[in-house]
């Protein structure tokens, strides 16, 4: 066997060894094409004829309303989605060459799915629950959320989210009554917050004080009555010995003796004044 028949040999057995994958590597933004790495079109482009051995890849922009967001070798730009009102869809940001359309859903209203093709109205968040536009932007299906620690909402609404508490040290007041997730808290002032504690404590010593008050009147009383009392039967006595009125009955010493209620010598003893 010649030179030449060796090296045809050699070619067949290579050949039949061959695949197109193996022997040509591109770079990320490249593409192979009949054995050559052929350039993508960058976004906002679409490819119009594929490289050859003379020329590289030729791309074209994107037509108005249409977009290619990454490096490609499509044909053909996706068109922009529209927001179609009578389906409750508003623009939320225009589209351009590289970026799609973004629409979302009316106020008061939220995606009926996850494509977000159409909208239904919000079901009211009842008191306690607030609406959180995120999630409707979002696309979830309820938009309502309990009202965290902090926040409350009092009413029943499509739109209003949970409001938070108002803040009694920012208004120079203090707590009256916490807030709840359906009511806001309830501020008042600190000197009324001191009256509320002094006014009790004021009550207590007047109640004090009239109390004592009351007792010393009565035990006044009850003195003046038991004097009376002594005193009733010895006017008494009076009238019975023939006393005149203006007269009294006293005590004497020892030696000055009647003959009525006297004690023994050495003793005080009964004596008519």
């Amino acid at each position: 066997m010649n030179r030449l028949g060796v090296l045809g040999l050699v070619g067949a057995v290579l050949l039949g060894c061959w695949e197109p994958g193996d022997a040509v590597r591109c770079f990320d933004k490249q593409y192979e094409h009949k054995g050559r790495c052929c350039n993508r079109c960058q976004p906002g482009e679409k490819l119009i004829s594929e490289c050859s051995g003379t020329e590289d890849s030729v791309c074209a922009p994107c037509e108005s309303g249409h977009y290619q967001q990454s490096w490609t070798k499509e044909r053909h730009c996706a068109p922009h989605d529209i927001c179609d009102d009578n389906t409750g869809l508003i623009m939320k940001t225009q589209g351009n060459a590289t970026h799609n359309t973004v629409c979302q859903c009316q106020a008061g209203m939220h995606c009926s799915d996850t494509s977000c093709q159409t909208c239904v109205e919000n079901p009211p968040c009842q008191r306690g629950f607030g609406f959180v536009a995120a999630k409707a932007m979002a696309r979830m299906s309820s938009p309502c959320e309990p009202c965290p620690e902090g926040t409350f909402s009092n009413v029943s609404s499509k739109t209003e989210p949970c409001h938070p508490w108002s803040s009694c040290e920012e208004k120079g007041l203090v707590v009256k009554l916490k807030g709840t997730n359906t009511s806001d808290v309830i501020c008042e002032s600190g000197r009324r917050s001191s009256l509320s504690v002094l006014i009790p404590i004021m009550a207590a010593v007047v109640t004090c004080i009239v109390g004592i008050s009351i007792y010393c009147l009565v035990l006044t009383d009850s003195r003046r009555r038991v004097q009376k009392q002594v005193s009733l039967p010895r006017a008494l006595f009076q009238q019975w010995a023939g006393v005149p009125p203006e007269h009294s009955w006293g005590c004497a010493s020892s030696g000055e003796q009647q003959s009525r209620g006297c004690g023994s010598a050495g003793q005080e003893e009964c004596r008519l004044s």
